[in-house]
């Protein structure tokens, strides 16, 4: 028996095949279509993955700059407290040469100021001891004592004013009273 689902003659199956023949590439169509989807898909994915990614190395690049400028500004600021610091620094050694060289004469100007009142105070040791051996009467011994003196070259320290305040006459006034008294001309004594 013929089977009835089978066409029946060589037309029948030629319209048959020719029809499965167009419907296979129908099919072929939506799994290409589904394909190019999917490809699509996937690049999409891709390039969101892209973007996403550039946009976290971009913070990323941000953040290490804003470290980096802090950082160049922390740098900046630390070599300008340097150069103010030596700056104070030379200004100090300068002013410490000036405070040096200032004690330096201070100490010059004291130990002149000793040297001379020493040698003011023997000055007029000396004279009180000429005046005490005239006002004795041992006018040779006077003289010896002028003679000591002026080899000492002690009477070029007597003051020339009055030591007292009170209008007296100076002590090398009083010097050159004793060596006329004396008859000595000759004396290293300032000018009264």
């Amino acid at each position: 028996m013929d089977d009835p689902k089978q066409p029946q003659n060589a037309s029948e199956r030629s319209a048959l095949q020719h029809e499965a023949e167009h419907a296979k590439p129908g099919h072929k169509n939506s799994v290409l279509i589904y394909l190019v989807i999917l490809f699509a898909a996937a690049f999409l994915l891709l390039l969101l993955s892209y973007f996403m990614q550039q946009r976290t190395n971009q913070e990323r690049l941000n953040d290490l700059q804003k470290a980096s400028n802090s950082a160049v500004q922390t740098l900046d600021d630390m070599l300008e407290e340097n150069q103010a610091l030596k700056d104070q620094n030379n200004a100090l050694k300068d002013e410490k040469a000036d405070l040096e060289a200032q004690l330096k004469a201070a100490q010059q100007e004291l130990t002149d100021a000793q040297t001379t009142a020493s040698h003011t105070a023997a000055a007029l040791d000396w004279l009180w001891r000429i005046q005490r051996q005239v006002s004795r009467g041992y006018y040779s011994a006077a003289r010896e004592l002028v003679a000591a003196y002026e080899a000492a070259e002690f009477p070029q320290y007597l003051p020339g004013e009055d030591l007292t305040g009170q209008g007296g006459v100076s002590p090398a006034k009083q010097y050159r009273d004793l060596l006329s008294l004396l008859d000595i001309t000759e004396t290293c004594a300032p000018e009264a």
